[in-house]
């Protein structure tokens, strides 16, 4: 008799991958033994292919593998064992010739999967981590508050601290009228249900599954097109789904330690056109400010979806702000997890731009104390169109850099466990570097303060400095400020305390913290960016905004840096009045962004050719992949398209990017430096200054003044798939293991 289906389409097992049908599998195998098999079979003898993930970054308890190189199954000869056990059973001849098996029954740690033939065998090494992490990114933060948010969700309450629990499945459909998604039930389907037809040419009821479950500590949810009287497996695949996927990444930034909801996976402009939308909660920048978990969750996701649903041809990635800084590190420090990427009013780490806040929080400080400052000059300091946009950072983000803040971690102000200096020395720090402890570690006793002291243990370590910047330096050289503003800025403008109180003194980087930022990809270097298509889709907001458009093209001069050129970046940009809901591209442009990312990758994925991935990019671009704008109205539809490549032209004068502090004060247009490396103030460096006015800049700076010529302090190229399992500082995990 046959078995019954679950609501979500599954059969009612939890091995329904067991359930195939013999009769069929061994009709393939007796049909289809030269698809599968190897020319060089005799040679080489078999291989094994982990398809759903990195062999050592498993999690959950199985893996999607491929064995190839010999001829399939049990009536050729061909044994899989996992451990010792036999799960040969578990493999079969799938329609597309491939013999293919989802593994499961991992142990937690290392595990051997060994494929044997006629004297042949390959043999891998399967690393299978908790479902409740971490793999990769280190020890996780402490305490963690397991909201579940059960009534948006449907979840259960967890089973364990890492807030374990089953997932759940839910429909919901677009109605004939498309005026947005409603509630789906497949034992009383609705009669109004509209159809759509994907980018594949498949037409199919709109109707969407949504799983949300629980990894990594982090709620996440997946939306597809399903019809709920279907079955799906990994490798027969629903034909509504395209098999390509678009991750929505959170924005804003904030170290919260609770589970969190993620971004809605319920949009019509991908859902409709068949793609496949994930994301968790760890993926919103406003939850969780550490891009090292948030790329440990999409590993993880990513290979449930590839196990649950079925390969992905690529995934892009897409967001805002803070979602841009968590695509621009992973696509960097974690390659392989995004193809392409859309990010959107951009930043490109968080590290870098948290010195244009902390610049702006100093500067807004400073001004109060010291009146006579106009507004333009402040600018002029600022590198800005105008004050606004200090101001913006000042009210918006500075309050995130103090630690006794509790609505930073999440939690509700006046939560007893939190930090206070005084009364709570030993409570949670509710601030970045805090939170970022896996990678920095511990400060050292020579600098504990009496907080620290009292608890016998250091806060973590901050890669933070403005030791030797010159602030307004180009305003002096311009006559925008006086010297005597000048000397007096720099004499006063101070830093902020390990507790994000201002101090007089400027803020030093913890020993240590400067090489790892560099080498475990905390600055976004733009090294491996090379590899990946980039839409930099730009909200022009250069004033009442912090989504200033430099932002664009300091990444932009990263890529130049690195590679001479800039050939998979595009930017475009769309005039937003200075609104924040500006910043957000119009449905048409989102639309337009997609399907050129869609025929980028589709035209790399096409191309066979023995070439560098990099080259690819470069040589692939689809004609419409070129920088334009569109300064005639916020509506791509409404307002012609302006191509203008470099923006040396119209697109230049419609849409000006300006600058930070600390351009200004003389760093690169790409802001790479998180300290600079000094030298001596020589008197010819200011001669607007006089012998008064310079001993006075001379004072502020003992150790000398930044040298922007030379690499940063701690510079060393970033490595990729950096592990902190083993503690701060982070270790490479190395090429991705193959069987042997």
């Amino acid at each position: 008799m046959p078995r019954r289906r679950r609501p979500d389409g599954f059969p009612q097992t939890s091995h329904w991958w067991r359930l195939l049908a013999v009769p069929a599998s061994l009709a393939l195998l007796a049909a289809a033994p030269a698809a599968s098999a190897n020319p060089g079979q005799q040679r080489g003898g078999p291989t094994i292919t982990v398809l759903s993930g990195r062999a050592d970054t498993l999690s959950g308890g199985d893996a999607l593998v491929q064995v190839a190189g010999v001829r399939s199954g049990p009536a050729g000869g061909l044994r899989v064992r996992l451990n010792g056990r036999d799960v040969t059973r578990e493999f079969a001849v799938r329609a597309d010739g491939r013999y293919l098996g989802l593994v499961t029954g991992l142990r937690t740690g290392r595990n051997e999967l060994v494929a044997a033939a006629h004297r042949q065998a390959a043999a891998i090494t399967l690393t299978n981590h908790p479902t409740g992490g971490p793999i990769f990114a280190g020890p996780q933060v402490q305490p963690w508050d397991c909201t579940m948010h059960s009534d948006v969700t449907g979840l259960g309450p967890p089973t364990d601290a890492q807030c374990d629990t089953a997932p759940v499945f839910r429909f919901a459909y677009m109605p004939a009228s498309h005026t947005g998604f409603r509630p789906y039930d497949p034992a009383h389907p609705a009669a109004d249900v509209a159809t759509t037809t994907t980018d594949a040419g498949r037409t199919a009821p709109y109707v969407v599954r949504v799983e949300t479950g629980v990894q990594d500590r982090g709620i996440y949810q997946v939306a597809v097109l399903f019809d709920p009287t279907q079955g799906w497996t990994p490798w027969s695949v629903q034909p509504g789904w395209n098999r390509k996927v678009v991750w929505p990444f959170g924005g804003g930034s904030a170290p919260h330690h609770t589970s969190d909801l993620p971004t809605n996976v319920l949009d019509d402009t991908t859902l409709s056109r068949g793609y496949l939308v994930a994301n968790s909660g760890l993926n919103v920048h406003g939850s969780n400010i550490n891009e090292n978990v948030s790329a440990e969750a999409v590993t993880m996701l990513k290979e449930h979806v590839i196990e649950s649903y079925g390969e992905i041809r690529y995934t892009i990635g897409a967001g805002c702000s803070g979602g841009s800084i968590q695509q621009y590190s992973i696509a960097e420090e974690y390659p392989g997890l995004l193809d392409g990427i859309l990010p959107n009013c951009s930043y490109p780490d968080l590290w870098t731009v948290s010195t244009e806040v902390t610049d702006c929080g100093l500067l807004v400080r400073y001004y109060a104390a010291n009146p006579g400052w106009t507004p333009a000059q402040q600018a002029a300091v600022a590198g800005t169109r105008d004050a606004s946009v200090c101001q913006f950072w000042n009210a918006s983000f500075v309050p995130v850099g103090i630690p006794s803040r509790a609505q930073n971690c999440g939690f509700a102000a006046g939560d007893p466990r939190v930090y206070d200096p005084a009364s709570n020395p030993g409570g949670v720090r509710c601030d970045g570097p805090d939170y970022q402890q896996a990678i920095w570690g511990p400060r050292p006793p020579s600098e504990w303060t009496a907080p620290e002291r009292a608890i016998g243990h250091g806060f973590a370590k901050s890669p933070a400095d403005n030791t030797g910047v010159l602030y307004g330096l180009g305003a002096l050289r311009a006559g925008q400020i006086t010297p005597t503003q000048f000397a007096d800025l720099n004499a006063g403008i101070g830093g902020y305390t390990v507790d994000g109180a201002w101090q007089p003194a400027r803020t030093d980087a913890d020993p240590g913290t400067l090489p790892t930022a560099y080498r475990a990809g905390q600055v976004t270097e733009a090294l491996r960016l090379d590899e990946v298509p980039i839409i930099d889709l730009r909200g022009s907001a250069n004033v009442n905004d912090i989504h200033t458009d430099y932002h664009s093209w300091e990444m932009r001069a990263r890529l130049d840096e690195a590679h001479g050129n800039h050939a998979g970046q595009v930017i475009w940009t769309w005039r937003s009045f200075g609104s924040f809901v500006g910043i957000t591209p119009p449905p048409d442009l989102t639309v337009q962004a997609l399907s050129t990312m869609d025929a980028w990758l589709a035209r790399i994925a096409a191309d066979h050719r023995s070439l560098p991935r990099a080259v690819k990019v470069r040589l692939d671009k689809p004609a419409a992949a070129v920088d334009a704008c569109w300064p005639a109205s916020t509506t791509a539809s409404a307002g012609a398209e302006v191509v203008d490549p470099g923006y040396t032209g119209a697109c230049g004068a419609a849409f000006p990017h300006y600058a930070d502090a600390r351009a200004v004060a003389g760093q690169r247009l790409s802001g790479l430096a998180l300290k600079c490396r000094s030298q001596p103030l020589r008197r010819g460096m200011l001669p607007e200054l006089s012998d008064v006015d310079f001993a006075r800049v001379r004072a502020a700076f003992p150790s000398g003044v930044c040298d922007w010529s030379r690499r940063p302090v701690g510079y060393q190229p970033s490595l990729p798939w950096m592990s902190f399992a083993a503690g701060p500082g982070g270790r490479p995990l190395g090429p991705a293991p193959r069987s042997h």
